[in-house]
């Protein structure tokens, strides 16, 4: 599963024991509604891009069963070492990949999944693109992305407690999300990718929040952007300055709603 960071070698241990302390809290029910929209069936063949630490994929595993296969492929080889770990060995059928999912080449999967993955892509639309090219003719591809609104006011309290940051400063977003941000946004971008039958759904979800949450948010999801260039000390100092930030605020939940689109490809 995406959005747990950037690049490979910006997740270190610390980071991926972030993501694995919000599985409980994020990461499995969004997880859980993003499978409820596209069904996983007994035997089939799918592709789990940018599985994390395995959310999504380790589920899936359990449901195609042991005559599917579980493609599980994301480039941070310490969250894949994580997945691999909860796995263990009772899913063969769950074949766990370190890679880059926009130059995977595999095809034929009967479905492509994608839970908050595409935020992480160099370039949003050739790398949906070339997800979709997957699925085989028929096939289903179901993508995942965060709702408009989705971690605010976070953004801008971590940004503002960042040594140097201007106050006021949002967070960067990737580029491209914002056009994707709501469900109806969503399904006419992937129909313009030739996906047919496309239907979008927001669902919607809070996190009640203790400084403990916070803090995980932070080092365990896209926030984490902002901490990447500073040392362990000044991450400490954030880590205050940004926990007082939000008492100060009176900031007691965060929005973390998500959409979840699945498409057909066009059968020739």
């Amino acid at each position: 599963m995406g959005d747990k960071s950037g690049e490979p070698e910006l997740i270190g241990a610390s980071t991926a024991a972030a993501s694995i302390d919000l599985d409980d809290a994020l990461w499995n029910p969004i997880s859980t509604a993003a499978l409820g929209r596209a069904h996983p069936l007994f035997d089939e063949r799918v592709l789990d891009a940018c599985c994390g630490d395995g959310a999504s994929a380790l589920s899936t595993a359990e449901l195609v069963g042991p005559g599917g296969v579980v493609d599980a492929v994301d480039l941070a080889e310490p969250l894949v070492e994580a997945a691999r770990e909860r796995a263990g060995e009772r899913m063969p059928q769950l074949r766990l990949h370190v890679a880059d999912v926009t130059s995977w080449e595999p095809t034929g999967y009967d479905l492509v999944q994608c839970v908050l993955g595409v935020i992480d892509f160099d370039d949003l639309d050739a790398g949906t693109r070339h997800l979709i090219e997957r699925a085989r003719p028929g096939g289903r591809v179901a993508i995942t992305v965060w709702a408009r609104g989705a971690f605010e006011p976070l953004y801008d309290v971590l940004a503002e407690a960042v040594p140097g940051a201007s106050r006021g400063t949002e967070m960067p977003r990737a580029a491209g999300l914002g056009s994707i941000d709501t469900a109806g946004t969503l399904a006419h971008w992937l129909t313009e990718f030739g996906l047919v039958g496309v239907r979008a759904h927001a669902v919607q979800r809070h996190l009640d929040l203790t400084p403990e949450l916070a803090w995980a948010l932070a080092l365990g999801t896209g926030l984490r952007a902002q901490l990447d260039e500073l040392d362990e000390a000044s991450v400490a100092e954030v880590r205050v300055r940004y926990l007082a930030a939000l008492e100060d605020r009176a900031v007691t939940s965060v929005d973390v709603s998500t959409l979840i689109a699945i498409g057909h490809r066009p059968v020739e």
